[in-house]
């Protein structure tokens, strides 16, 4: 088994899952280092944790993956509620906007929140959302619809 010690999402995780015998180890372990005087008492010690990280059938790798599963179902919840927000202040903000022609054949639109780059014809534009980008997006809908209105505000 690989174990990663230093993943502390993954050892908060198991405690989540397994908080009673890990309680039961915890005063297990106290009650073995203050009763038993020998080196029987380290080994008992050493038992019991080994069991707690074997316990039930979970490995670390398991833990890990289950963390990193549900931060990628929380970070994709994220990632939609934000798109949500500039496809939002494309629709408020596309009056506002000033469309800019760069020497590269490029263009550039910009606004209060929003930051749009593209090339003509390409049928796609870098977008950033109060300056994170959001990756490309494909020219349709409301992404259409802000590129044309800010061109027509700049003629």
């Amino acid at each position: 088994m690989d174990f990663n010690f230093n993943d502390t999402d993954a050892w908060i995780q198991f405690a989540k899952d397994h908080w009673v015998t890990v309680a039961i180890a915890i005063v297990a372990i106290i009650v073995i280092v203050k009763v038993v005087k020998t080196v029987l008492k380290w080994v008992l010690v050493v038992a019991i944790l080994i069991g707690i990280v074997v316990y039930g059938g979970y490995s670390v790798d398991d833990i890990q993956k289950k963390v990193t599963d549900e931060l990628g179902i929380i970070g994709e919840k994220v990632s939609s509620e934000v798109k949500d927000q500039a496809i939002k202040a494309m629709a408020g903000e596309a009056s506002e906007a000033t469309y800019v022609d760069n020497a590269d054949g490029s263009y550039s639109i910009k606004s209060t929140n929003l930051e749009l780059t593209g090339i003509p014809n390409s049928g796609e534009v870098n977008v950033k959302f109060h300056n994170a980008s959001l990756g490309k997006w494909k020219m349709e809908g409301a992404v259409r619809d802000y590129v044309v209105k800010a061109r027509a505000s700049a003629k």
